[in-house]
């Protein structure tokens, strides 16, 4: 048991930040994480010191064990894992135990709730913490400077000398996130993350999500809690603008915000309310994610006054029967089709996510999705490579069909292995999803003589017989990577320039 005499505990986070791996050294930059704030915030509400070692790269093991030994000395240090970042932790926690024998490891964050029997069993770890992480962190420490025995901690699972397993049940999840303080912005070089030297703030106002999607983690996350009905959640719109003006106050060089709620309007009278707030006290270009049936006309007008310019929703797959029976996305095509047309009206662009590589998926209903893309008209699209998360229900569907490896690796770029959708082609269809989106909407607005004789050659050039898959993926992942280095040096080297074209990209004045 760690005693620590009533002194106040020293705590490091560490947060492995990143998911290109061919980067070898980045100074600054990276992103904000509302989780780890918060954890802050609250710690350091308590009297405790709190620390974060933002891991902007893969690092080797010299290189990370200098940099920890340069942060200084931690009781506590608690890792932040998500699942595709499990394989680079092991390695880190191992390190970390060698170069700070004494400290108490904890691990939280989305793999930890998803598989906290892997986690719990990886050598180094002494707990971890399944669920909000706040105030288990908090009790943690309060015990530990008061000498108590801390192995009774709600919300956490302890790993005791002999090797047995304490799996405490997990706290009940409290209503009022106004109890909260405000998020720590100042555990991070916050001024020069990647989102702030654009100018854009990364603001999350609520907790969880009451929907079902099969290939989210939310459901999974909802099942730990005790009182899972109260798993959606928001602070209330006052707190919500004391928050915004703290930020901004703190950082005027923010000119957008970017919502990352998992949908901004999921509460439609606590939306109302805080969208006139928001109009009238803060007024500055933003963005969030929205869900299609949930929407109005009306709702999309007042978010274009109150300074909406850009809304993202999950449009995940244009086949039909795909969102049906495997997402749980009860939308038809026609219904996005007629709610997308509610913001080209607004003059709102709308950037859609889907989901390339689904379980039972082929190059066939692949293009279906870039073809409804194509006639909502989105103005921006993100094609991202399924990754079947550990305890989602569309995990399962894919072991169960046999097409989850035992392993996978940090260098699949394609998780599933399906003979009818191989690897290349699902490569093919995300580097090129923007591509053929552009076409295919030339070929809707053609006249229908001339578009129909397009849009066929269109479906030829994607699923014909004989179409070089690994040379077209070959020539995108070259042109991808001098696209990114290009953007990243602009928004690092030269912010006002990339500020500019970003606002003129997006009609923002």
């Amino acid at each position: 048991m760690k005693n620590l005499g009533g002194k106040k505990a020293r705590v490091l986070l560490v947060y492995p930040d990143y998911t290109d791996r061919d980067i070898t050294s980045k100074l600054v930059g990276g992103s904000y994480s509302e989780g780890l704030a918060s954890i802050s915030a609250v710690l350091k509400q308590g009297g405790h010191d709190c620390k974060l070692l933002h891991l902007l790269y893969l690092h080797e093991e010299n290189d990370y064990k200098a940099k920890l030994k340069a942060m200084g000395e931690f009781d506590v240090i608690g890792f932040s894992i998500r699942t595709t970042a499990m394989p680079d932790s092991r390695l880190y926690i191992q390190w970390t135990k060698e170069v700070c024998p004494d400290a108490f490891i904890t691990c939280g964050s989305y793999h930890c709730t998803l598989a906290p029997e892997e986690v719990i069993a990886t050598p180094g770890v002494d707990a971890i913490t399944i669920g909000d992480g706040e105030y288990a962190e908090l009790e943690l420490c309060d015990k530990m400077s008061a000498g108590q025995d801390y192995t009774d901690v709600q919300s956490k699972w302890f790993k005791l000398e002999d090797g047995t397993i304490v799996k405490n049940p997990v706290r009940p999840l409290f209503a009022d996130l106004d109890r909260l303080p405000i998020p720590d912005f100042d555990l991070f070089d916050y001024a020069n993350l990647d989102s702030v030297k654009a100018g854009t703030a990364i603001v999350m106002l609520s907790r969880g999500c009451f929907f079902n999607c099969t290939y989210c983690s939310n459901s999974q996350f909802r099942n730990v809690y005790p009182n899972k009905k109260i798993f959606a959640r928001f602070r209330s719109p006052e707190n919500a603008m004391l928050y915004l003006k703290t930020l901004l106050a703190k950082f005027p060089q923010i000119k957008i915000i970017n919502f990352r709620d998992a949908i901004l309007n999921m509460f439609p009278d606590w939306f109302d309310k805080f969208i006139e707030m928001y109009k009238a006290e803060i007024h500055l270009p933003f963005t969030c994610n929205v869900r299609f049936n949930l929407l109005n006309e009306d709702t999309v007008r007042r978010m274009k006054e109150a300074g909406c310019y850009t809304i993202d929703m999950g449009l995940e797959s244009g086949d039909q029967e795909l969102r049906f029976k495997y997402l749980k996305r009860c939308m038809t095509d026609q219904m996005m089709i007629d709610c997308s047309k509610w913001f080209h009206k607004n003059g709102i662009e709308q950037l859609t996510y889907n989901i390339i590589g689904l379980p039972h998926e082929d190059i066939h209903k692949a293009l279906k999705t870039i073809k409804l893309n194509a006639k909502v008209q989105s103005n921006r699209v993100i094609p991202n490579i399924f990754y079947p998360y550990p305890g989602t229900i569309l995990h399962d569907i894919a072991k169960e069909a046999g097409y989850l490896p035992d392993v996978i690796t940090p260098d699949m770029r394609v998780p599933l292995v399906q003979p009818q959708f191989p690897e290349e082609q699902v490569l093919f269809i995300e580097g090129y999803f923007l591509h053929f989106v552009k076409r295919y909407k030339l070929a809707y607005r053609l006249p229908s003589w001339l578009g129909k004789p397009y849009e066929k050659w269109l479906d030829h050039r994607v699923t014909g017989k004989h179409v070089p898959y690994k040379f077209y993926v070959k020539i995108h992942d070259i042109y991808s990577k001098c696209y990114h280095r290009l953007k990243n040096f602009a928004a690092q080297k030269l912010p006002d320039v990339y500020m500019k074209l970003r606002k003129i990209k997006h009609g923002i004045k």
